[in-house]
């Protein structure tokens, strides 16, 4: 289940950074497998992957939240713009309450966000 969700989230990464302008320049991948850090959002569990551009994280519904399937991706552009994107066929009620919440972080709150999901993954 965790490869089919990161291949998933690899095809919709690629999607958030590739360029608009259809510009002759190739979308760079995102990993995004370290950690996970397990949070609350909306009431209910997510779990934080930090992806390896430094910046960006993604955040997938865990197991017991109705919200499955589903993930948001925190896309941070090198200029430090962020766009908060989220996609799946969880319940609404789940999903909606968890991107307010996450709607509310500034760009220090992913980057906690993303440094805690990397401490994730170097902890036995």
């Amino acid at each position: 289940m965790r490869n089919v969700m990161f291949s998933l989230l690899s095809a919709s990464a690629l999607a958030v950074v590739a360029p608009a302008s259809g510009a002759e320049e190739r979308p760079t991948p995102l990993n995004c497998e370290a950690g996970p850090a397990k949070k609350t959002y909306g009431g209910n569990a997510w779990l934080v992957y930090a992806c390896d551009d430094g910046r960006s994280a993604v955040v997938v519904s865990d197991q017991g939240n109705p919200a499955i399937p589903f993930y948001f991706i925190f896309y941070v552009k090198p200029d430090g713009a962020m766009r908060l994107y989220g996609e799946g066929t969880g319940a609404k009620s789940a999903t909606q309450p968890a991107f307010d919440d996450l709607s509310k972080l500034d760009q220090a709150a992913v980057a906690a966000l993303v440094a805690e999901a990397r401490a994730a993954k170097a902890a036995p």
